[in-house]
C-alpha cells in the first residue's frame, strides 16, 4: 500500500547541518628542536648556525627573560618562531600556543613585587645610568669586580656603593627576568654623583680604575637584588 505525499511537508523540515568540527588545542611539546647564531648590530653574522634542542621550560625561561612575565607578548614570541637572546638569534618552528596555556606556564615565575624592602648589602650589580634621552647609557658594575681592592686597602668601590646606598630610601622599579633580581633606583643630583664616581675611583685597584677611566657622573643608580 503506497502513502500519499502531502505537497510541501518535505520543504517544512529544516535542511540537514553538520556539526561544527571543535578544534582541540595539541598541547606545546616538551622537547623543541631550535637554531641559533650569533647577531650584530641587528644583522644575522656569517657564523654557523648551531642545531640545539630546548626543553619546553627552558625556551619559556629564555623568552621570559625577554619579554617579561607577559602572556600576550610570549604568546607573540611563541607563534613567530624567533627571538634575540644575549647576543643571539633563535629559531624554532612557531608554536600557536592559546593564552590560557601560555598563562599556565608563567605561574612559576616571579611577579613585581613593590612592598620588597631596599636591602643593598644583598644586591649583586649595579647599573649606573648615565647621560639621558638619545644619550642614555647604562653601565653594569657586578659585585665581583666590583669588590677588588688595592693592595693593603681597608674599602673597596663596591664598599663605597654600599655605603652610599645605606640609609637611602629608593624607588622599587620592578623584577627585573633577565637578571633574576629586583631593581631599586636612586636618583641623583649631578655634584651627588660627581662624588661618587670619584670616591669609586678612588678606591679602584688600577687595572679596575682604567676600565673605568671613561665613567661620566651617573644621573641615577640601579641596585639589582637577587630574590631568594
Amino acid at each position: 500500500m503506497s502513502w500519499p505525499l502531502e505537497s510541501g511537508r518535505y520543504e517544512r523540515w529544516p535542511a540537514f547541518r553538520p556539526a561544527p568540527i571543535t578544534q582541540i588545542p595539541m598541547p606545546l611539546p616538551e622537547q623543541i628542536p631550535l637554531r641559533y647564531t650569533e647577531e650584530d648590530a641587528g644583522f644575522i653574522s656569517v657564523r654557523p648556525v648551531v642545531k640545539q634542542t630546548f626543553r619546553l621550560h627552558e625556551l619559556v625561561d629564555m623568552v621570559v627573560s625577554v619579554a617579561g612575565k607577559d602572556a600576550a607578548r610570549v604568546q607573540q614570541i611563541f607563534r613567530s618562531g624567533t627571538v634575540v637572546y644575549n647576543g643571539y638569534r633563535y629559531w624554532w618552528d612557531a608554536l600557536p600556543a592559546e593564552r590560557e596555556e601560555i598563562e599556565r606556564l608563567l605561574i612559576p615565575f616571579p611577579d613585581d613585587d613593590p612592598a620588597r624592602p631596599f636591602e643593598p648589602e644583598k644586591a649583586s650589580a649595579v647599573l649606573l645610568e648615565i647621560g639621558g634621552g638619545a644619550q642614555r647609557n647604562v653601565v653594569e658594575i657586578s659585585r665581583q669586580d666590583a669588590a677588588a681592592k688595592k693592595l693593603f686597602a681597608k674599602h673597596s668601590p663596591w664598599d663605597v656603593l654600599a655605603g652610599f646606598a645605606a640609609g637611602k630610601t629608593a624607588r622599587y622599579e620592578k623584577y627585573a627576568h633577565a637578571r633574576r633580581a629586583d631593581l631599586f633606583r636612586i636618583s641623583l643630583p649631578f655634584d651627588k654623583a660627581q662624588e661618587l664616581l670619584a670616591a669609586m675611583l678612588a678606591a679602584a685597584p688600577r687595572k679596575l680604575k682604567h676600565r673605568w677611566s671613561t665613567l661620566r657622573p651617573p644621573a641615577a643608580v640601579t641596585f639589582a637584588c637577587p630574590r631568594k
